[in-house]
């Protein structure tokens, strides 16, 4: 796996944030996109009370969303925890994890917020632009930004803003649950980023990919 605009990992939080400014201009917002045959969830636990970063790829076949492969990689943590830094923590044993997959994925749905992030470069636009492979953020919870109240069915979404910019979308992936913050990672606009993570969330709240994936990254499977 080449890596494009590779950098240290051992960084102090100034070196970190630096690194997040320079990359985020790298981000691409609009469709760059090539057959979408499989699409990955992509997810991270932690073992040993946060000592081991567990990270879990999931391949999925689109659109059936039948599970093709699964890979996971473990890895000492060496990052602390901080808000709005965690894929530091996180990418390395992604990175590992990745380099096990045979079927090369067209698209990465990964757990965590895309450019709805407080320097538009969360989890899913550090991987993208290390991959250069299109990823869509896919986050359970709100990091940044404001918006009005979703309604309540299948499919609605409002704009998620930050300091007057749209960041992203807030989706209601399934009725009478809570909604879902979803934002461009890279290569894919965000309609489009909301079509596909619509396409790949049949039944339940989450998508098929991160489901799949969390299962792993969380020791179920």
């Amino acid at each position: 796996m080449t890596l494009h605009h590779a950098h240290p990992w051992d960084l102090s939080l100034a070196e970190a944030k630096a690194v997040q400014e320079s990359l985020r201009d790298k981000v691409i917002v609009q469709d760059h996109l090539e057959a979408i045959r499989y699409v990955a969830g992509v997810d991270v636990g932690f073992e040993e009370n946060g000592a081991t970063t567990r990270a879990a790829i999931a391949v999925l076949q689109f659109p059936e969303l039948r599970l093709v492969e699964t890979a996971i990689a473990r890895r000492p943590t060496s990052f602390p925890y901080v808000p709005g830094f965690l894929s530091f923590r996180e990418i390395p044993a992604v990175l590992d994890a990745l380099e096990q997959v045979r079927q090369w994925p067209d698209l990465l749905l990964c757990d965590g917020q895309g450019q709805a992030h407080p320097r538009r470069l969360g989890i899913a636009c550090h991987l993208g632009v290390l991959t250069d492979l299109p990823a869509i953020g896919v986050g359970k919870s709100r990091l940044v930004g404001t918006h009005p109240e979703v309604p309540d069915e299948r499919g609605a979404w409002v704009p998620l803003v930050d300091r007057g910019e749209v960041i992203g979308a807030v989706l209601r992936s399934r009725a009478k649950t809570k909604p879902l913050y979803i934002s461009v990672g890279h290569r894919i606009s965000l309609p489009t980023a909301l079509e596909y993570v619509m396409a790949c969330t049949p039944k339940y709240r989450l998508p098929e990919t991160t489901r799949q994936a969390h299962k792993h990254a969380s020791g179920l499977i």
